[in-house]
């Protein structure tokens, strides 16, 4: 191997390891190219599912009245229309910044926020391991199924502990390891041969949805990424499983 292709000098890209450089753009053309059909392909794929986790992820954020929260990797909105409605349903306002490295998605998340008339979120472009924002600025910081797709998830993860101010919230949903006998193997048969084919229906991109899938398989296991967390600078690190281990959440605190 040559050295430049070394291990510490590449990153997963699914199944695939690819030099360090080229990650962000591969997995800039995988969502630049299902961006319009995005939610239309999280509902066909998990079944509708992906609300529920949503819903119960900023359930446990619990959001308050006048937070200001940075979702990065927010894509088209999902989480950070629903921190916003949170807050108003307690009878204040919650401003929110989602930030995503992808043009398009972002694209696609100020167009459903022009088709609500909605002013409390502002949207930017910006990469995870280095995000476009003072230190401790936000007293929340969330990511929902985005963190598996950074280079360098342990970069994202102290970017998270700078811009939190001290006691905010740090809170992630992403994909995990089935832990439900029998439920696995049915897993792998629908992530490796259904949602491809669905992804060529859908979105007429097969490839991309092969590399969701396979981008699943190669985060780290909970119980890792928990650790990961903590080494990132960030305490009192707790996780929840849901749909008995598809997905997974992580909490924890800057002190």
């Amino acid at each position: 191997m040559c050295p430049d292709m070394s291990e510490k000098n590449t990153a997963s890209f699914g199944f695939r390891e690819v030099p360090e450089a080229e990650k962000e753009g591969l997995v800039r053309e995988v969502f630049s190219s299902v961006a319009a059909r995005y939610d239309l392909m999280n509902d066909l794929m998990s079944a509708g599912v992906h609300r529920v986790w949503k819903d119960a992820m900023v359930e446990w954020l619990n959001p308050r009245p006048g937070w200001k929260t940075i979702d990065v990797a927010g894509g088209t909105g999902d989480i950070a229309f629903r921190i916003v409605e949170t807050a108003r349903r307690r009878g204040g306002e919650a401003a929110v910044t989602v930030c995503d490295i992808n043009e398009k998605m972002v694209g696609e998340g100020k167009r459903r926020a022009q088709a609500k008339d909605e002013t409390a979120i502002t949207w930017t472009v910006g990469d995870a391991e280095a995000l476009p924002v003072p230190d401790a600025s936000f007293d929340a910081y969330t990511i929902a199924f985005g963190i598996r797709n950074v280079t360098h998830i342990e970069k994202a993860l102290t970017e998270a502990r700078r811009v939190l101010k001290p006691g905010g919230r740090f809170l992630c949903l992403e994909f995990s390891q089935v832990e439900v006998p029998g439920l696995d193997a049915l897993y792998d048969t629908y992530s490796f041969k259904l949602l491809p084919k669905m992804g060529e229906w859908v979105a007429k991109d097969a490839e991309s949805y092969r590399y969701l899938a396979e981008s699943i398989r190669r985060f780290p296991p909970r119980e890792k990424f928990a650790r990961m967390i903590h080494d990132g600078g960030l305490a009192q690190v707790k996780v929840r499983v849901l749909s008995g281990g598809i997905a997974t959440m992580h909490s924890a605190w800057r002190i």
